[in-house]
């Protein structure tokens, strides 16, 4: 059988991260790289063993056809390549954050939805083995009805606005890069409906957040999400029941997980001894659904995405005018 063809938009780290990715999988291939700039793409392309490389994005699509594009630029790029890929009806893999705003989710997943093409935000944590056993014991009932879950990321970012981190322009701040870990892997591991989100942020004189803290309120649980990235918080989720605790340290990363139950001194440790290539469950995710004829993934559906986004929205209402 041919080989399912991905190209790529992008050529940092993480775009080398999804190569290496495919070239340890069975059924795929990277058929094209492409960046702004020709060097870059050629250097990611010689470096993986990639024939075709671009310094056009449009070329690239009209040339290759590929089955599926994976787009790992900055975020301020996402919403404009997302919909070039439309054009082209060709499938899109986008790195998280997926969009700037809700407004953006929204036109994007409804051209696809008429088009009828394949797009998934590329929120790779929700596939992890910890991730998805953390949920499997929430299902079984191992600490009783969840009542209360909170999570942290953060870290002490390169505070220089040529990065990606404090650059307005590129799509910078906690809510695009660490935020969207901890909404998207709370909600995914928690059930039930979202009935309030609160949002409050802290910005810096660069004009992106430094620090949120997303408090979400369902009927019968709250959900806390702290995001920094000018604090060394503690990666963790936790997730409180009547019965017992869940803690899943680095959650947007880790291999653990530790379920505390009532009535017992040590945890039930889960450790993932066997993924090598995180990328691997998304990326096959994505061949899966375009093989059966499938426009969203059921592990990241649109609705999923939209609602961070709507969430993004609420952290940009907190921005000072005079910032």
């Amino acid at each position: 059988m041919k080989n399912f063809r991905f190209a790529v938009m992008g050529s940092g780290n993480i775009a080398k991260q999804f190569c290496d990715t495919v070239r340890s999988m069975d059924g795929c291939e990277v058929a094209a790289v492409s960046s702004k700039s020709m060097e870059k793409a050629r250097r990611l392309a010689d470096g993986q063993g990639i024939e075709a490389a671009y310094d056009n994005y449009e070329k690239m699509l009209i040339e290759q056809k590929p089955d599926c594009v994976y787009i790992a630029v900055t975020p301020n790029a996402h919403y404009d390549l997302s919909m070039l890929c439309l054009d082209y009806k060709v499938p899109v893999l986008c790195e998280k954050a997926m969009f700037l705003n809700s407004a953006q989710a929204e036109a994007v997943f409804a051209r696809a939805r008429a088009e009828k093409v394949f797009v998934m935000e590329a929120m790779w944590s929700r596939f992890l083995p910890n991730i998805k056993n953390a949920k499997k014991w929430i299902e079984e009932g191992r600490i009783g009805k969840v009542t209360f879950a909170e999570a942290s990321i953060g870290f002490s970012a390169p505070q220089d606005i040529n990065t990606r981190y404090f650059n307005p322009e590129l799509g910078g701040g906690a809510a695009y890069d660490l935020t969207v870990y901890a909404y998207e892997i709370t909600t995914y591991v928690l059930e039930g409906i979202i009935e309030k989100t609160q949002a409050q942020a802290v910005w810096g004189a660069t004009g992106v957040d430094y620090t949120d803290h997303i408090v979400l309120t369902y009927k019968d649980k709250i959900a806390s999400l702290h995001a920094s990235i000018v604090s060394l918080l503690d990666d963790k989720l936790i997730i409180c029941g009547e019965k017992g605790r869940i803690e899943i340290p680095h959650p947007h990363y880790g291999k653990e997980a530790f379920l505390y139950e009532a009535g017992r001194t040590e945890p039930v440790v889960f450790q993932d001894k066997e993924t090598v290539y995180g990328f691997s469950y998304e990326i096959q995710e994505v061949m899966d659904c375009i093989s059966r004829g499938e426009i969203e993934s059921q592990v990241i559906p649109h609705k999923d995405t939209i609602a961070c986004a709507r969430a993004f929205d609420l952290i940009l209402e907190t921005k000072p005018q005079d910032i």
